[in-house]
């Protein structure tokens, strides 16, 4: 069968993209104002909680003087938290990535506008007061907010929201890190549940704007320069797939320690207000063994990258941070996890380094395995080993770990995709009623053609057929009956119309002129056709507008005419395209067979 192309593509975008693109330049540059003034409340909260100055210079937690009354600063930054929560929104609470999942699946991507208010306001009252999260998962937030109230100006389609949606997001997280393609491919492994130019391309640019701005809002250069590392030896490849196995392992404990903790806090006789009241003590007590384990902690990433921090102090940072982190997050504080994350993950490289002295020059190499622990914590984690390993290599621009760094995130990928059925950010969705599929695949409709599901032959009725012995047809119990609708077709077996049973009771009811005939009596049907070289998605579409059961399929003419009827679509035919992949999924054979 020959099957035409010139209409085919390869994508779906048009026009409309122009349209995304010129306002994610817009959005974009909103993220990267957004991501500037969440570092600023950060560290004004900070400022206010442990100094008791107004001031939003960057500080350190580790550096206050206030002894044990530290212990009450994380509860009464909590206490806040609550009555924000209470009284402002109850989606301010979490970590703000399945927030915004749960936005684009089932909110049509709309964002009240307190949320973009109240999420880093918030946030920065946790984070300043202690807490143990980053900024990320608010600035996505916050930036999928304001891309989402952007877009609610405009007559768009959910679709077109959702992209500025997350391109906001996008732009709020390349903004705070300086890693714009990271933003992207988070986008693309998180957020937007498709791949097309219509979404990729305005939320690339809405990154790489919030990257341009990054310079002249905030710190400008590589957060956490590294040298660039030797080739690691084979052995040395296997320790990091290795490792990458036990971040993944690693992640998977973490996961359960979080929703362990939301589960218990949950069953607790007080209001949900008062939970990350409870969940700011215990960070308040963890901070008396630790310091280092509340607020961001970028500082502890940094000591970790450059092999300054002992194995004792790794195992403590580790112990501590995981302990306060899951505590906090399961009360249902506002914060992110990616800093978490790259924390408990680098600390395990460091004590796997180590352990295991293997490096790039012989040496025991604690950087560039604690480089490896973070991606690989993050990957597993989030479900995400693309975005993390790229994240890595633009934190440090430590290209010489690129291949290390590959093997440990899809080894702790590959950990935790067996190990857990949902990630630590679907979970909350899944809890909330809602199923997320991550995988991305090829629409099968879209590849599979109309010839290949129709019922074929077809059976036709005759345009002469008298309207008597139609009704005879369809209601004589002896006369065997393929389908429940017919194509009435002329003498050149060219479609006329369609017919059906209930069209035969109708005019039993109704009374009828038997000496009619079909074509008489059916003339001037609107009829909704489709072709056997067309895609079966086509089709489908154009069925589940009308409403249509069943479609006569014909062939293609000369010129645009209408060729002879070849066969017919029913609803029940279309699960034949979903049958097929389930056959290429299910059915195994050896295709090569070698004798003995």
């Amino acid at each position: 069968m020959r099957y035409p192309t010139e209409t085919l593509r390869d994508f779906s975008a048009d026009r409309r993209l122009l349209i995304l693109a010129a306002m994610a330049l817009i959005v974009g540059s909103a993220g990267a104002g957004a991501a500037w003034a969440l570092t600023r409340l950060i560290a004004l909260a900070t400022n206010l909680a442990y100094y008791g100055r107004l001031s939003a210079a960057p500080v350190s937690i580790t550096g206050n003087a206030l002894g044990w009354w530290a212990v009450l600063v994380p509860v009464a930054g909590c206490v806040v938290i609550g009555l924000m929560a209470r009284y402002g929104s109850e989606k301010i609470r979490g970590h703000g990535i399945p927030e915004a999942m749960e936005a684009i699946l089932i909110g049509r991507s709309r964002i009240q506008p307190k949320v973009a208010v109240l999420k880093p306001l918030s946030s920065a009252i946790s984070i300043g007061s202690g807490g143990p999260f980053g900024a990320d998962g608010p600035i996505i937030m916050t930036g999928g907010a304001i891309g989402s109230l952007f877009a609610q100006l405009f007559h768009l389609s959910n679709a077109e929201r959702k992209t500025l949606l997350v391109a906001g997001a996008a732009a709020g997280m390349a903004a705070t890190f300086g890693t714009p393609i990271a933003a992207m491919l988070l986008a693309v492994e998180l957020l937007l549940f498709e791949w097309k130019p219509r979404s990729f391309v305005p939320v690339a640019i809405a990154a790489a704007v919030a990257a341009a701005w990054r310079p002249y809002l905030l710190a400008g250069g590589v957060l956490f320069p590294m040298a660039e590392s030797a080739s690691l030896s084979p052995l040395g490849l296997g320790l990091a797939a290795l490792l990458g196995i036990g971040a993944g392992l690693a992640s998977g404990g973490l996961t359960a320690m979080v929703y362990g903790c939301e589960d218990f806090f949950q069953r607790l006789p007080i209001h949900w207000m008062w939970w990350p009241m409870a969940g700011g003590l215990v960070v308040g007590l963890g901070g008396l063994i630790d310091p280092r384990a509340l607020g961001v902690g970028y500082e502890n990433i940094q000591a970790l990258l450059t092999g300054d921090m002992t194995a004792a102090s790794a195992c403590t940072l580790i112990l501590v941070k995981a302990i306060i982190w899951s505590v906090a997050l399961g009360s249902g504080t506002s914060g992110g996890v990616l800093a978490p994350l790259l924390i408990m993950g680098g600390a395990l490289g460091a004590i796997f380094g180590h352990v295991l002295p293997v490096g790039p020059d012989g040496a025991n190499g604690d950087g560039l395995w604690a480089l490896i622990g973070m991606a690989a914590m993050m990957g597993g984690t989030m479900r995400s080993p693309l975005t993390a390993m790229i994240f890595a290599l633009e934190l440090t621009h430590n290209i010489g770990a690129f291949l290390p760094l590959a093997i440990g995130c899809t080894m702790a990928h590959a950990t935790t995709v067996l190990l857990l059925k949902r990630s630590i950010l679907t979970e909350k969705v899944a809890r909330r009623g809602h199923h997320v599929l991550r995988e991305y695949i090829v629409d099968p409709f879209e590849i599979m053609r109309v010839g290949e599901i129709m019922a074929k032959p077809v059976d036709t009725l005759p345009a002469t057929m008298k309207i008597g012995e139609a009704v005879t047809f369809f209601t004589a119990p002896e006369v065997p009956r393929r389908h429940k609708s017919y194509p009435v077709v002329d003498a050149e077996n060219r479609l006329i119309a369609m017919v059906s049973r209930a069209d035969a009771l109708r005019w039993t009811m109704e009374g009828w002129d038997s000496e009619k005939t079909l074509g008489e009596q059916l003339a001037g049907q609107n009829l909704i056709i489709g072709y056997a070289d067309e895609l079966a998605g086509a089709l489908a579409d154009r069925m589940a507008e009308a409403d249509a059961g069943r479609v006569p399929i014909l062939k293609r003419g000369a010129e645009g005419e209408d060729g002879p009827v070849v066969g017919l679509v029913a609803r029940r035919d279309l699960l034949r395209v979903r049958a097929e992949v389930i056959r290429h999924e299910r059915d195994r054979e050896r295709l090569i067979k070698l004798r003995s």
